[in-house]
């Protein structure tokens, strides 16, 4: 499906920023929700009073969480003062008001089960999201210099707010890891030398 040539200009302010991915993708959605609100008004011809309408709207209407709500505030505010270069000053809009409920958390037993329904590089990836407390992309992005077996550390680099930072590695998984390592090495010297 081709994109509006605006989203398109949203997109790539969004990406010489250094947002994340993920963030791009959030932006994106609640700026097209925001202007499929409004009948597909130019978000150019709208301004304040439109951005409060809508926010309002989620907390009466979709009665969102106040999360979701603010997710949305930020998507908004990004646009305008970013991308179109016209802030919006005080909203005074109507906040949501569902409250935020507490995770449904799963039990040691139960996290086992699951992980041992995988097997080989996905079972590493579910022990080191659980081990080490890694986002999913943070643990597919992690490289072998990364890895600490000496002291047991990660290192994660441009997590949350583009920031690194280092976390435990479980013992449990050192074994693993030296084989996935040395695997690794193996292949890449493979490869050198047929170049």
């Amino acid at each position: 499906m081709a994109q509006s040539p605006f989203l398109n200009k949203v997109r790539k302010e969004i990406r010489l920023r250094g947002y994340s991915i993920r963030t791009e993708k959030t932006y994106i959605y609640w700026i097209k929700q925001f202007i499929y609100f409004h009948k597909k008004k130019h978000p150019e011809e709208m301004g304040a009073e439109e951005v409060k309408n809508y926010l309002s709207s989620m907390a009466e209407n979709r009665s969102v969480a106040i999360n979701t709500q603010k997710v949305a505030l930020n998507a908004l505010v990004y646009l305008y003062q970013k991308v179109l270069n016209r802030p919006l000053g005080d909203l005074n809009f109507r906040y949501a008001t569902k409250q935020r409920h507490l995770p449904t958390v799963l039990t040691p037993s139960e996290v086992q089960k699951i992980i041992s329904c995988a097997s080989g590089r996905n079972q590493t990836v579910l022990k080191l999201l659980y081990g080490s407390g890694l986002r999913l992309n943070e643990c597919l992005r992690l490289r072998i210099q990364d890895v600490d077996l000496e002291q047991n550390s990660l290192t994660i680099r441009d997590g949350k707010g583009n920031k690194d930072r280092k976390t435990l590695l479980s013992p449990s998984l050192k074994p693993e890891l030296k084989k996935l390592i040395k695997k690794l090495k193996v292949f890449n010297l493979k490869t050198m030398n047929e170049v």
